[in-house]
Parts: C-alpha cells; structure tokens; sequence
C-alpha cells in the first residue's frame, strides 16, 4: 500500500466522522467545530490530489471566514439558551437515510459505469511541467501578458462581490 493511499482512508475516515458529527450533535456550537474539522479534511484530500491552491483556499475561505461567520452568526442572534438542545432532530430522518442511500447508489453506478474513468493516473496530458506547480500556473494563468489573461474576468468578479456586500449593508442597517 502507498503511503497516499494509506493517507486518504485516514483522511476520508476522519471527515466521515466529522460530518456525522455535524448533523448529530445537539449543540449547534459543538456542530460548527466539526464542520472545521470536515474542512480542513476536504483541505488534506485536495493535498493528496496535488491542488495546493484549492486545499489553501478551502482552509482560509471555508475554514477561517465561513466557519466564525456562522459562529458570529449564532452568537449574535437572541436565542435564550444556546447549549440546551440547540441543534433539534427532525421528523423526516428516515426519509433523509433513504434519500442519501439513493444518491450514493446513484453515484456509485455513475462512477463504476462510466466511460470517463481515469485510467492513466500519473502521465495524463494535464501534467504541469517540471519546476511548476499548481499556484505558479494559476498565477501565469491570471496575469499573462502573453497569453490570454484573465485580469478583467477577475476583477468583473471582485466588483460583483463588492455590490452584494454594499447590498448586505444597506439591507441589514437599521435607519
């Protein structure tokens, strides 16, 4: 067994776990810690998949801002008592297991029936050239000067994230 292999299962084991965690736990609080854990897992597969840009992303915007945003959230809101059954169960729960069952049935025929599968692992022609990796491509990508540059979808991106937080502002102040 390779050790990446051995990695991902203790890895996937972990984030199982962890997401279980976050839809079981009573207290909402305590769910919200578990699902920093489910990130920073997804963060070790992306590592294991050689996508270092996506793995740091996933921990800054996901683990970091996401995660105490919906802390900040909950802190914030008036509940009367935030420890005591918080995270309530739901009547539907059985309908959601056979739910779930079916999806991952689904994609478990999809992914073992497929055509598209992946048999050349390691000399595909998405390989990078020796001495790049994946963030010195994606920055070579964004700011060519030779190559086709994606500076003005960018930054059409950035502005667009900046109305909807002006938007946010002016919905949410109290006049």
């Amino acid at each position: 067994m390779y050790i990446a292999t051995v990695l991902f299962w203790i890895i996937a084991v972990i984030l199982v776990g962890a997401a279980l965690l976050v839809v079981t736990l009573r207290n909402i609080v305590h769910s919200a810690l578990a699902l920093v854990v489910v990130f920073a897992m997804a963060s070790g597969i992306y590592l294991l998949l050689n996508a270092e840009f996506i793995a740091i992303v996933q921990i800054l915007i996901y683990a970091g801002a996401v995660t105490i945003l919906i802390l900040f959230a909950l802190m914030l809101t008036r509940t009367v008592n935030l420890s005591v059954n918080s995270n309530p169960t739901n009547r539907l729960w059985a309908a959601a297991v056979v739910i779930c069952a079916i999806v991952g049935a689904a994609i478990v025929y999809a992914v073992s029936s497929s055509t598209h599968a992946i048999s050349d692992a390691g000399g595909g022609m998405n390989q990078l050239p020796p001495g790049i990796n994946n963030v010195v491509r994606i920055g070579q990508l964004l700011y060519s000067p030779t190559a086709y540059s994606y500076v003005l979808p960018f930054e059409i991106a950035s502005l667009v994230l900046l109305v909807a937080i002006l938007g946010a502002i002016v919905i949410g102040r109290e006049d």
